[in-house]
């Protein structure tokens, strides 16, 4: 299998160039992404319980890897959840996979977003991950339209090995992360 596309950007470009700029003394310290978190909720799953299948179906289509569902860790009665009831969707990626789906995200995914002004940089949690929602499921071209019976979101996390918001910023800038134009 040939290695991904992003992968060797990785090691020649962004290693270097972190390097430098943060000034690590050894290779290892650089940054990477370690693995790729989607996660989708689907509210109305508690009427109809085909919807999280049909989401677990549509997770791993995008992803290329077999989604699970999600259960209910606790019972809410206002929405009428029940403890062990399923209730949205999830994947984790890494190796090969994770930087074929950053590649699809970056390049195929994101410049399909209506009006798109680039990604929020405020998704950081203080110890260099970041998240990324997407509104529509439908900017993938692995989801066909026509299947669609309902447009829903997904939150996408990155968790690297940076240990500031600076660096993973600065990691994800240079994979070529289109952040809006109002940090540093």
């Amino acid at each position: 299998m040939a290695t991904a596309r992003l992968k060797e950007k990785y090691h020649n470009e962004v290693v270097p160039a972190l390097k430098e700029k943060f000034q690590y003394k050894n290779v290892m310290q650089v940054p990477k992404i370690t693995k790729i978190s989607i996660n989708k909720g689907i509210g109305s799953a508690v009427s109809d319980k085909k919807l999280v299948d049909i989401g677990v179906e549509e997770l791993t289509t995008i992803t290329g890897q077999k989604a699970v569902a999600t259960i209910a860790k606790k019972s809410v009665s206002n929405f009428k959840l029940r403890e062990g009831m399923p209730i949205g969707a999830r994947v984790t990626l890494r190796g090969a996979k994770m930087y074929e789906f950053l590649d699809r995200l970056l390049t195929v995914a994101l410049p399909r977003v209506r009006d798109f002004r680039g990604v929020n940089d405020k998704g950081f949690d203080g110890r260099g991950n970041y998240t990324l929602g997407v509104k529509e499921q439908i900017i993938f071209p692995e989801i066909s339209i026509d299947k669609v019976k309902a447009i829903s979101g997904m939150d996408i996390t990155f968790v690297t090995t940076a240990k500031t918001d600076e660096e993973s910023y600065e990691l994800l800038k240079a994979f070529g992360m289109p952040f809006a134009n109002n940090k540093k």
